[in-house]
């Protein structure tokens, strides 16, 4: 007879491989270091496509499950086709999803059930940065992102606010939004 057991689970996540991550992680900070990657190509007006398929982590070359195919493009009001979300919408797309990602994660370690787990993002950009209309004086990103969480489990709110806090603390996307980020930008010719 054959017995097997699940591995335990608490919100989806697997509770014992993330602290497992952790342990090796604390044991070898070098398994630490990732890299992300995309790929872009024009296809036509404001309408690009961008790829997601490898990335380096854990100290070796990897691949996602599948790739993934975004389109990006600007609505007819702004000169595109409508063939997908703006860049700049994404960045909502990537706080929320960076953010309830987090909430999922620190909910299981902290053994907190979570029932739901929602949130709302805008940010408010003025298009005269973009289209250099301002002399400078209006920046060309958001001027403002504002994130709503709603959250519910079996917690007392005190707990359930921690960690949403800790997520926030704790998001690569937050700080990214946040914080100056070097971009390096390499052109190549013909």
């Amino acid at each position: 007879m054959t017995t097997t057991t699940e591995k335990p689970r608490r919100n989806g996540v697997d509770t014992a491989t993330l602290f497992a991550t952790l342990d090796a992680v604390k044991g070898q900070n070098e398994i630490a270091k990732f890299q992300f990657r995309a790929s872009n190509t024009w296809q036509t007006g404001t309408h690009s496509r961008s790829t997601a398929s490898g990335f380096f982590g854990a100290m070796q070359e990897m691949r996602h499950k599948s790739d993934t195919v975004l389109d990006f493009d600007h609505p007819a009001v702004l000169v595109g086709a409508d063939n997908g979300p703006t860049p700049v919408e994404y960045l909502l797309h990537a706080i929320a999803a960076c953010l309830t990602a987090g909430i999922a994660n620190i909910a299981a370690a902290r053994g907190v059930e979570l029932t739901k787990v929602t949130s709302t993002v805008d940010g408010d950009i003025d298009l005269l940065g973009i289209l250099g209309l301002s002399d400078g004086s209006v920046r060309n990103g958001y001027e403002q992102i504002r994130v709503s969480i709603a959250i519910e489990g079996d917690a007392d709110d005190e707990t359930l606010r921690g960690i949403v806090e800790q997520s926030r603390r704790r998001s690569a996307v937050y700080d990214v939004l946040a914080n100056p980020t070097s971009v390096v930008i390499d052109v190549v010719t013909g």
